[in-house]
């Protein structure tokens, strides 16, 4: 209880944070205009949005899902089906599909959220990865639909080659801004409490009265739809889509490290972490690509992020910075001290 009566003062703080995200997201592209940095933007903002949207499951709910591929290859799958068999046509309305994508697939994954949620930790992990290959071969096999293995055209965006990326990033910075909104909800919510309590014990929680099952099936049902969502975007920016790239290991696994390493359970850590480990893996690539060395590189920065901080970015900075201002004002509280305990006789004499 003690946590929403202090939403109150919290709220201006929170308006602020979130007005600033917006601006910043908005500007972004007219700042640093050029193809090969708003092109990086993209993937950032898309891989920012993909370890929020996993946080709702995997740092609220505490569930280690490994498996959030699937979701985004079956966004990309649909937004290509959608352009191609179902000739919505290019230019700006494939982005018209974005949303209906994300709901039909959070509707869709309730019978199999279902049944993984009645498993925990290990073998929950070991599943929701299971799922991600399972959906893959069934595109890989669906041939009258996804082409099989050859992979599935999107048809090129007719946008003016100056501002091509721009639509894209629009795109991506919108979801993001809209899984911030989820995440933002959930958090201030009883559904956020909910989640809190599955996570800390989930059979007490149950014992006290928790709908667990429905908690869970909602955070699962949000996270993969908004995921989903992400893949379309994805799909139609690089004009193809081809099972390996659609349903792969490593971008669950990047969005899964993002969220540790800018910090779970945080509202902004996720955005942290993409936006450190991002750049900073395209940085390596491009510099140490031929020799593979920018693999070396890039564990080597993550593992020194994590000895340093090793809660993650957003909550042991706030830690330290807490430890800062109280021996601040506890060495302020001594200055004051001392300086009474001299006055009284600096008077008498």
């Amino acid at each position: 209880m003690a946590r929403h009566e202090a939403d109150p003062r919290i709220r201006p703080a929170g308006a602020v944070q979130a007005g600033a995200f917006v601006v910043v997201l908005a500007v972004l592209p007219l700042v640093l205009g050029r193809h090969w940095q708003v092109s990086l933007m993209v993937f950032t903002v898309m891989y920012a949005g993909l370890a929020c949207a996993w946080n709702l499951l995997g740092g609220y709910a505490g569930y280690p899902a490994l498996g959030h591929g699937a979701f985004f290859g079956v966004g990309a799958y649909a937004m290509a089906i959608g352009t191609g068999h179902l000739g919505v046509g290019n230019g700006y309305r494939p982005f018209v599909l974005v949303l209906p994508i994300a709901v039909v697939t959070a509707l869709a994954v309730l019978p199999i959220a279902r049944l993984l949620l009645r498993t925990r930790a290990a073998a929950f992990a070991v599943l929701s990865i299971t799922l991600m290959f399972m959906v893959a071969t069934l595109v890989y096999n669906i041939r009258s639909l996804t082409n099989g293995s050859e992979g599935m055209p999107v048809p090129a965006a007719p946008f003016a080659v100056a501002t091509f990326e721009r639509p894209f990033y629009y795109a991506m910075a919108a979801l993001l801004a809209l899984t911030v909104a989820v995440c933002w909800v959930v958090r201030t919510s009883k559904l956020g409490l909910a989640l809190n309590a599955v996570r800390d014990d989930e059979d007490r929680a149950r014992g006290l009265g928790v709908q667990t099952e429905l908690v869970k099936l909602v955070a699962f049902a949000a996270s993969a739809g908004l995921t989903a969502g992400f893949g379309a975007v994805w799909a139609y920016y690089i004009t193809y889509v081809y099972p390996p790239f659609a349903f792969d290991p490593l971008l669950s696994l990047g969005a899964v490290l993002m969220a540790f390493l800018g910090g779970r359970r945080t509202l902004w850590g996720p955005v942290a972490g993409a936006a450190l480990i991002v750049p900073a893996q395209q940085y390596f690539a491009y510099r140490y690509g031929a020799s593979q060395l920018y693999l070396i590189a890039y564990a080597a920065l993550f593992l020194l992020v994590i000895y340093l901080l090793p809660d993650g970015i957003i909550p042991s900075s706030v830690r330290r910075l807490r430890r800062l201002r109280s021996a601040h004002r506890a060495h302020a509280t001594r200055d004051q001290a001392a300086v009474e305990s001299v006055l009284p006789r600096g008077g008498r004499g």
